[in-house]
């Protein structure tokens, strides 16, 4: 695989972020990740061991940058150290799985995206049940999507792609970084609101995905500012849109979707911080407090609006505003997935 700035650019950044109290690690294998502490959950003394935070994708794409960001400052919060640990597969339900049936002692942390919403609806057997798995912690930032090409596109604005993907919907390629992932979901919204059925192409993974894009063995793909930036400011890829009501600064001349003609595609991409259910409520706690401590961290602050985001609001950086996002995206996913026709195999 060729690599490109994207990845040089993500790896100056993880280095950045994980100098003191980070850890990072490769996936494991066998079991449920973390090893928590034997004998039943934490107690006061949480956390007396270091504390894993599970990300279901792959190393250097979209959530496990935005993990890596907020776990030295938690960890600096928590008085320990916190292990990252990629566990990929099937849409990022390998890894909420194997926290599902972790020990529910606060020492096996899950950061999973608006997948966790699109789950349910996409696997006939998923394993687990998103609000009765799991605690949650809080809420962590919502990323923008961006409409991003291949640069030698003929299309030059939103509205011209609209025109010649339906003119040419047997031979456009959308690439996706999976079934399920949230550059997936993104281009399903996009079919429905430009009214045309697409030719999709999905990797294992976001990175192999905008690699071939920035190559040009693919057309276009929706995905997350967080993972566009450095390609679009550097002329890589030409942009059209970004899928949220309001421009996004560190990009301020590419329009929003509204601007540019399809106001029924908005969508951006939402991560929060989950526990086993059963987990202490005095852990959850914790981890909550933790989690609004590192959301103010202004090098946190900073690093996010360089990709195109921010930290939520402090009061959605708590277990009640987690839970009453994820119920209200499972409804308005379930009738998306539903209307699209699409299921995991």
């Amino acid at each position: 695989m060729r690599t490109t700035s994207r990845y040089r650019a993500a790896a100056r950044m993880i280095a950045a972020i994980g100098v003191v109290s980070l850890v990072a690690a490769c996936s494991g294998s066998g079991g449920a990740p973390g090893g928590g502490a034997t004998g039943g959950a934490a107690t006061g003394g949480y956390p007396d061991q270091n504390i894993t935070f599970v990300v279901p994708f792959s190393a250097g794409g979209p959530t496990d940058t935005v993990t890596r960001m907020i776990a030295e400052p938690m960890a600096a919060k928590l008085g320990g150290k916190i292990v990252v640990q990629n566990v990929e597969g099937a849409g990022g339900t390998v890894g909420a799985g194997e926290v599902a049936r972790a020990e529910p002692d606060g020492y096996t942390v899950l950061m999973h995206h608006i997948g966790m919403s699109t789950a349910p609806a996409l696997y006939q057997n998923l394993g687990y049940k998103p609000l009765e798995s799991f605690e949650m912690v809080g809420l962590v930032t919502e990323v923008p999507m961006t409409i991003v090409a291949r640069k030698d596109f003929e299309p030059a604005t939103l509205q011209d792609l609209v025109t010649y993907v339906k003119a040419n919907a047997n031979k456009v390629t959308l690439a996706n970084a999976g079934i399920g992932a949230a550059s997936h979901l993104c281009g399903l919204l996009f079919q429905t609101a430009a009214g045309v059925k697409l030719q999709e192409v999905p990797y294992e993974g976001t990175g192999p995905a905008l690699t071939d894009l920035v190559g040009g063995q693919v057309d276009f793909m929706c995905d997350q500012t967080t993972n566009t930036s450095g390609q679009i400011s550097a002329g890589e890829v030409k942009a059209y849109a970004v899928t949220t009501p309001e421009r996004v600064k560190s990009l301020p001349d590419l329009p929003t979707t509204t601007e540019a003609g399809l106001p029924k595609l908005q969508v951006s991409v939402w991560h929060g911080l989950y526990v086993p259910k059963g987990t202490p409520q005095e852990v959850v706690q914790k981890l909550t407090e933790a989690l609004k401590v590192a959301l103010a961290d202004q090098k946190v602050i900073d690093q996010m609006a360089k990709l195109g985001t921010a930290p939520v609001p402090a009061e959605d950086a708590t277990p009640q505003a987690h839970r009453a996002k994820l119920e209200e995206q499972l409804g308005t996913w379930a009738k998306v997935i539903a209307d699209a026709g699409v299921k995991a195999s």
